[in-house]
């Protein structure tokens, strides 16, 4: 048997592969095509204090390797999603990773003391509960303008710091590769007590329809995402990994079971697979059965024997 197994703030995850927040939904969609349970964990769409609708327009184009969104943070809200979403979640086994977005610091704190208190009291009835906080530093400031949380470290540290005050559940925090220096926000958030860090989010990109003359999305900017992304994403993990003694989840473009090990190499604890779900609706058995007969063939016991090898 090959030892897949890994660990995040004393979390353990059967296996590396985790669903990226916004690819995955919250998983009933993807459970009609496979056995979800053989995931390693699952990071929910990202959830605000209130309920959004999303972007108008267009919010999906194609493009060469991969896509880009402007889908907005589409949620029912974080209270909405406790009622109602956890009763899925209460019955499936992956790890369970909310994903947390804000307009502002007092968002954030607010909508970690909601999911704090609520896998506490389900914990204490014994019903499977929220594991874990990934705080998306990618929303907009609006206070400062609409400017990335994650944009300017000094800002980032803000948030991170306040939120940590207020929960105690493991606190991951979603950078992006739009920072302005990406190594340096990843180390504040382990000054701040942060117990993990995922990376990358979307990089910022445009596309003009040259017919109509003006941009394809609404916001004139939107994510991109995909394989197109990844030797970009693979290089900042790697570059994180080496600075940081917390774990890392990196993310960006995976679409096979090599690529999940170029990150590992890289010095990721466990990655998020995003793009590729909707390249491949049974993309987590896939990754999953390709990443255990890559194993086999190269001999490898666990992960830990191949994990941040690329000095």
């Amino acid at each position: 048997m090959r030892n897949l197994a890994c660990n995040i703030a004393g979390i353990p995850f059967n296996n590396p592969i985790v669903m990226a927040s916004g690819t995955f939904g919250f998983g009933q969609e993807y459970a009609k095509y496979y056995d979800i349970n053989k995931l390693g964990g699952i990071a929910s769409k990202g959830l605000t204090l209130e309920p959004r609708p999303g972007n108008s327009g267009t919010r999906v184009w194609e493009t060469s390797g991969g896509m880009m969104n402007s889908v907005g943070l589409e949620n029912p809200g974080i209270d909405a999603f406790l009622a109602e979403g956890m009763k899925f979640w209460e019955t499936i086994e992956p790890v369970k990773i909310a994903n947390l977005g804000g307009s502002s610091i007092e968002e954030y704190v607010r909508g970690a003391q909601k999911i704090t208190k609520d896998t506490e009291e389900r914990r204490k009835a014994g019903l499977r509960a929220i594991d874990m906080i990934e705080l998306n530093i990618s929303c907009p400031n609006v206070k400062e303008g609409g400017m990335a949380f994650g944009i300017q470290t000094a800002i980032a540290r803000e948030v991170v710091r306040e939120v940590r005050q207020v929960t105690s559940l493991p606190l991951a925090v979603k950078l992006s590769p739009n920072a302005e220096n990406i190594v340096e926000m990843a180390v504040m958030c382990e000054e701040e007590g942060a117990d993990c860090v995922s990376l990358v989010n979307t990089f910022s990109g445009m596309k003009i329809d040259i017919h109509q003359r003006r941009s394809v999305f609404s916001n004139l900017y939107a994510g991109l995402s995909g394989p197109a992304i990844k030797p970009i994403a693979l290089r900042m993990v790697h570059q994180v990994a080496r600075q940081v003694t917390i774990p890392v989840m990196g993310m960006g473009g995976i679409s096979s079971a090599s690529d999940i090990i170029e990150f590992i190499m890289a010095g990721a604890e466990v990655v998020q697979v995003g793009t590729y779900n909707f390249m491949n609706l049974r993309a987590g058995e896939d990754l999953l059965a390709g990443l255990q007969s890559f194993m086999e063939k190269e001999n490898i016991k666990s992960l830990d024997e191949i994990r941040g090898i690329i000095r």
